[in-house]
């Protein structure tokens, strides 16, 4: 059956103190050496850190697969996984050429190409070839002789489409192997020769031999990557904690091999000291080192003085900016930015982002973080990087103050994750970020989120009816129907990170939305009155699956408003409401909407605007020039031309001439538009905001 995302593994059993990275930071327990009595020989430890597979099925001389395990050994126990690529294979050619009687044709001959070189440590291997994600349930080397060991393996077949349609399919067996101890010859490029062992991988079902396993030690880490900073003129690289901190402590801790690469600092600001999303991406793509990222982990990190939105960090390379289709390769941090002049911040109050030494060195962590997939950390007791700014703010306390109170690591949830999770989801270039959870909130398990009794969310769409290819607009309003104040977000809109929801067609196929940037200032929780309420609107066109409404007839919405309560548990709140999309009304609303639903990056250009997106842009322009879809795309466009964007300024003249009497907004699109300049006043009643 196929599932989305493969389970971890589990902690084994046999805890082994020796040679172990503990979540905790504890340093390494060096492994008592007990006493042997011939001829009873010692079982030998299998090492902590990253070991080079390879694996040839059996029956099979043009197929095999390379990649890595990683073994953990810690107080706990002991903790594996791994993954597999399938080998590269070169074709030699058949002959003769012309075939000449009476010779018959030769076919062509497959041969494969040679494994990684182990000498070159851990193995980087194309994404396009990955096939497995390798699941180890049981290690026995203390139960053996000394000359073996004992394996379980779980296989689950890795299938994508797209970094947004993939999923896992785990093997109808589970497998075993007895891997046996062997010395490679010094010249193999080993860097432990006798850290090698193979073995005859059996199916739990049958017995039968199903392929040969071959491993071999190649480092004390678990993965490799390099991270690439880049500054604008003026702005702090950030590099430590400013007490002993760096990047090579903290990701020693996890288990990343991690260099850092410091390339420039005189970034041209082509459009002020404030950058858009937008223009983040489009600095990485023309500034970044030339990269490969099928033969390099490679991420980039972006300083400027100041983000468009007032956050200190962002992961800009999501879907919503993400131009080039390569999922997770950089993230922005704001140098300039004060921090309040608020007592909670401590010795880091009123100052100048990057002039702060700790938080600013933790919020490009942070960040990194979420380029390797890692999500907002919920549990309100953990100071770990995952946490929000803001949230480590408040936790402060007179005996344990901010900055002091910062956890310099991970919580052990994202240590796992990072260690642990298939490439696919951590490497640059893998999967859309987020698709890693099945969870919202997510580090907390289904059965620690809990539905709210006394909060009712209502979901009014703004048009019953709307045309195919428009985007959907809705009202949302959060209430407070109980006695009693209720702790829930301030802002329950896109940019809070508190939102996401589904669509189902008539269908019967759902796909899911959820915030397109993830930033690490998020509005904080407010009581909510008896009788209280909060509203926003949200406006709704591509999900991570695609369309959210490509086709015609009845959408069902619903949106869930999910938060963190204290004890690591989850709040959600959910509400629901169907819209009947029509369908074309003649040749050139259809030609508009097959067009706006079939180019991705409508929805970038709605969510973000810029000009770096030809084909977004295009799409709408062919949507305005449908009396069916302009009313629909009018804001849309005004907006994007009221944004400056690198050296092009803002045009509010061009973009006024767009809105009239029958334009669609919502009552937030309207009010950006008018704090830009551009006069709604002959909108219609679609631009007022709901009652609340």
């Amino acid at each position: 059956m196929a599932i989305a995302n493969p389970p971890l593994p589990d902690v084994l059993p046999v805890a082994i103190p020796g040679n172990s990275r503990a979540s905790d930071d504890s340093p390494p327990i060096p492994i008592p050496q007990p006493i042997g009595f011939p001829p009873f020989p010692l079982p030998k430890p299998i090492r902590t850190g990253s070991w080079l597979v390879n694996y040839q099925p059996a029956n099979s001389t043009t197929v095999a697969y390379d990649g890595t395990i990683r073994i953990e050994n810690n107080s706990a126990g002991r903790t594996a996984s791994g993954d597999l690529y399938q080998r590269p294979v070169f074709v030699l050619p058949g002959g003769p050429f012309p075939p000449r009687p009476p010779f018959p044709p030769i076919p062509p001959h497959v041969l494969l190409r040679p494994p990684p070189n182990p000498a070159n440590g851990i193995p980087i291997q194309s994404r396009g070839n990955y096939r497995y994600y390798l699941r180890i349930t049981r290690i026995d080397e203390f139960l053996t002789t000394r000359g073996t060991f004992d394996m379980g393996i779980q296989m689950y077949r890795y299938q994508a489409t797209s970094k947004t349609d993939f999923s896992f399919t785990k093997d109808t067996s589970d497998y075993n192997v007895k891997m046996t101890w062997m010395t490679v010859p010094l010249g193999s490029g080993y860097p432990s020769p006798s850290d090698y062992a193979e073995g005859d991988v059996k199916s739990d079902t049958t017995g039968a031999v199903v392929g040969r396993l071959k491993m071999g030690w190649v480092s004390e880490f678990f993965r490799k990557c390099k991270v690439e900073i880049d500054t604008v003129s003026g702005s702090e690289r950030p590099l430590d904690n400013g007490a002993g901190q760096n990047w090579q402590t903290v990701f020693k801790n996890v288990g990343l091999d991690l260099s850092v690469e410091l390339s420039d600092t005189d970034v041209l600001e082509k459009s002020g000291d404030s950058w858009s999303d937008g223009e983040l991406h489009q600095a990485m793509l023309e500034k970044r080192e030339p990269v490969n990222l099928d033969e390099e982990w490679h991420y980039y990190i972006l300083v400027v003085k100041e983000l468009d939105d007032p956050a200190f960090g962002v992961m800009f390379d999501w879907s919503s900016t993400d131009s080039n289709n390569v999922a997770r390769e950089g993230v922005g941090i704001g140098s300039h930015i004060m921090t309040p002049d608020t007592d909670n911040w401590g010795v880091e109050k009123n100052k100048r982002f990057g002039t702060a030494k700790a938080p600013y060195f933790r919020t490009a962590v942070h960040e990194l973080g979420h380029a390797f997939g890692l999500l907002h950390n919920v549990v309100e007791s953990d100071n770990s990087f995952m946490n929000r700014t803001l949230t480590i703010v408040s936790k402060g306390t007179p005996a344990n103050p901010f900055p002091n109170n910062i956890k310099w690591n991970y919580a052990d949830e994202n240590l796992m994750q990072l260690r642990h999770w298939p490439d696919i989801y951590v490497r640059p270039g893998g999967v859309e970020f987020g698709l890693e959870s099945n969870t919202n909130p997510p580090i907390s398990p289904q059965d620690e989120v809990f539905e709210m009794p006394d909060l009712d969310l209502e979901v009014t769409p703004l048009l019953g009816e709307v045309p195919l290819g428009a985007p959907v607009r809705v009202n949302v309003k959060l209430t407070n129907k109980g006695k009693e104040p209720a702790l829930v977000p301030s802002d329950i809109g896109f940019k809070s990170g508190y939102v996401s929801g589904t669509v189902t067609h008539s269908s019967r196929i759902t796909r899911s939305f959820k915030p397109l940037v993830c930033y690490d200032k998020q509005p904080p929780l407010k009581n909510l009155g008896a009788g209280e309420s909060i509203s926003t609107s949200l406006t709704l066109l591509r999900g991570g699956q695609g369309a959210l409404f490509p086709s015609s007839g009845i959408a069902d919405i619903i949106v869930r408003v999910g938060w963190g309560l204290s004890g690591g548990a989850a709040a959600t709140v959910v509400g629901s409401r169907s819209v009947l999309v029509t369908p074309p009304l003649d040749k050139s609303h259809a030609a508009a909407a097959h067009k706006l639903l079939t180019t991705p990056d409508v929805h970038l250009v709605l969510v973000l605007g810029g000009d770096h997106l030809d084909e977004g842009v295009d799409a709408i322009r062919k949507a305005l020039q449908d009396k069916t879809l302009r009313p629909h795309y009018a804001s849309v466009e005004a907006r994007r031309r009221c944004q400056k964007f690198y050296d092009r300024a803002a045009d509010v003249g061009s973009a006024s001439s767009l809105i009239d009497a029958d334009v669609v907004m919502s009552h937030i699109e309207r009010a950006k538009l008018e704090k830009m300049g551009v006069d709604c006043g002959s909108v219609n009643k679609y631009g007022n905001r709901p009652h609340s």
